[in-house]
C-alpha cells in the first residue's frame, strides 16, 4: 500500500467560505442581465415582516424556486400584491445573501401573470406619448365636410377594405378612393403601416385618411399600439380617422387619430355624408331661403307703404319754415350770450389791471418811498439788521444811491421830532 503526503495534495491557493461567497456575489451582481430581470412564476408562500414582504416564487411543477423580497419603500408602487397560489410576473435584481450563501431576488414591480407584462409595457408607452401631447385634444383636427379624395391604409385582402368601399360607394358615389396597402398583423405590420401613411402624404391628393383593420384577438391588434404607428398617425399632416377592430377595442392609434370610429364601416360613414341626405338638406335650405325672401320682401313693402303715407300727411314747407324760425331764434340767443360774456370778461380784465397797478412796487416808489437793500441783495426791514459803516443801496423811483451807515436808531425821525417839542 502506497501513502501520499497531504502536502502534495494541497493546492497553491485556498479560498475561504467568505472569499468564495464574495466571488460568486461579484459574478452575480456585476452581470448586466441580472441587474434588471423579469421572472414569472407561482407564489408558494408570502410573509410580511417589518422590513418588507418576503415570498417564494416557484415554477408550477415545483422543480425550481427562488426567494424574493419587496422592501417597504417599494410596496406602495407594485401593481399586484403577491399572494400564495397566484401566477405573477416580477421585475427585480438578483442579489446574494452572504450569511446563508443563497441568492434572492430584490423585487421592484409585480404584475399579474399572463398579460401583465404586456399591459405594463402598453401603459408605459401610453404614458410617455401622453406626456408628449400626442393624445391632446388641441391636436385634433376637424374632418373636411365634402372630401373629394379619400385614402385608406389597410390590407387589400382584409374584409375591412371591402366594407369601406361598399360604404363609400353607397353613401357618396363618384368619390376617388386611394388604397395604400399595408400589413395589419404580425411583426412587420408597424413598419408597413408607417410606410403606407408616408406614401399617402407624399402623394398629396387625399383630403382625409382612414387607417383601418377588422376585429381580432389582442395579439392581432398589437401593431396599432406600436409607438412608431402612433407617432406616424399623430404627426400626419392629413386628418386621420381610425377604424380599428370592434366597438370594445381601443388602441393607442385610436387615441392619436383625429377621429376614432372603432370599426371600418363606421370610419367610412364618418368621412363622407350620405348623398341622399345632402340632397334632402339642400332642398330644405332652398325652401327656407325662399320663405325668408318672401317674408322679407313683404315686410319691406309694408314698411315702404307706411313711409309713403306718412310723407303724404306731412306739410314739408310748413315744417321747413318752423325749423328756420327756430334756427334764427337760436342764433340771436347765441349772439346775445356771446356779447354778454365778452362784456363781463372786459370788466374783469379792467379790474385786474387796476389791482396790478395798485400793487406795483414802482408806484409806491413814485410816491417818495425808497427800497433799501444790503450788498448781498436782501431787503432791509429794520435798523437792527444793519451796523455802522455797512454799505447799503437805496432804490428810488428813478435810480439808486449807495450809502454808508453812520448811525442806527430804532426810533424814526418823525417820532424824534415830536419828542423834542
Amino acid at each position: 500500500m502506497t501513502f501520499t503526503s497531504v502536502d502534495t495534495l494541497m493546492p497553491d491557493s485556498v479560498l475561504s467560505v467568505g472569499g468564495l461567497t464574495a466571488y460568486i456575489q461579484a459574478l452575480i451582481e456585476q452581470d448586466v442581465q441580472l441587474q434588471q430581470i423579469w421572472v414569472t412564476g407561482e407564489v408558494s408562500s408570502a410573509n410580511h415582516h417589518r422590513s418588507g414582504l418576503f415570498f417564494t416564487l416557484q415554477d408550477p411543477n415545483g422543480d425550481a424556486s427562488i426567494h424574493c423580497i419587496i422592501w417597504n419603500s417599494h410596496l406602495d408602487r407594485v401593481v399586484a400584491m403577491p399572494a400564495p397560489g397566484e401566477q405573477i410576473v416580477v421585475l427585480g435584481r438578483l442579489n446574494l445573501y452572504p450569511q446563508r450563501g443563497s441568492y434572492q431576488l430584490m423585487v421592484w414591480q409585480v404584475l399579474p401573470g399572463g398579460e401583465g407584462l404586456r399591459a405594463l409595457r402598453l401603459r408605459q408607452v401610453r404614458q410617455r406619448l401622453e406626456a408628449e401631447g400626442m393624445f391632446a385634444p388641441e391636436r385634433k383636427r376637424s374632418l373636411p365636410s365634402h372630401p373629394q379624395t379619400i385614402a385608406v391604409v389597410t390590407s387589400p385582402q382584409a374584409a375591412a377594405w371591402g366594407d369601406i368601399q361598399r360604404t363609400l360607394r353607397h353613401r357618396y358615389p363618384g368619390l376617388r378612393v386611394l388604397l395604400s396597402p399595408a400589413q395589419v398583423q404580425g411583426e412587420q405590420a408597424p413598419e408597413s403601416i408607417v410606410q403606407a401613411i408616408a406614401r399617402v402624404e407624399q402623394d398629396g391628393r387625399a383630403d382625409v385618411l382612414i387607417v383601418s383593420r377588422g376585429g381580432g384577438a389582442v395579439e392581432d391588434l398589437a401593431c396599432f399600439n406600436d409607438e412608431r404607428v402612433v407617432r406616424a398617425i399623430a404627426l400626419c399632416s392629413i386628418p386621420i380617422v381610425a377604424g380599428i377592430g370592434h366597438q370594445r377595442d381601443e388602441s393607442l392609434a385610436d387615441l392619436a387619430a383625429d377621429v376614432c370610429a372603432h370599426t371600418p364601416t363606421a370610419a367610412a360613414e364618418l368621412v363622407v355624408p350620405r348623398l341622399a341626405d345632402l340632397c334632402y338638406h339642400h332642398v330644405e335650405r332652398v325652401l327656407a331661403l325662399q320663405r325668408a325672401t318672401e317674408y322679407q320682401l313683404g315686410h319691406t313693402q309694408e314698411r315702404l307703404q307706411r313711409l309713403r303715407e306718412r310723407l303724404y300727411r306731412l306739410n314739408l314747407v310748413q315744417q321747413l319754415q318752423q325749423r328756420q324760425q327756430a334756427i334764427a331764434w337760436l342764433r340771436q340767443q347765441l349772439i346775445r350770450s356771446t356779447n354778454q360774456r365778452v362784456q363781463q370778461a372786459t370788466q374783469h380784465c379792467h379790474l385786474l389791471r387796476q389791482t396790478l397797478q395798485t400793487l406795483d412796487p414802482k408806484a409806491v416808489l413814485q410816491r417818495g418811498y425808497a427800497l433799501v437793500r444790503a450788498e448781498q441783495g436782501s431787503i432791509v426791514r429794520s435798523a437792527a439788521e444793519v451796523v455802522p459803516d455797512q454799505v447799503l443801496w437805496v432804490q428810488l423811483a428813478e435810480g439808486q444811491i449807495k450809502a454808508h451807515v453812520l448811525e442806527t436808531s430804532e426810533v424814526c425821525p418823525a417820532e424824534m421830532t415830536h419828542d423834542s417839542l
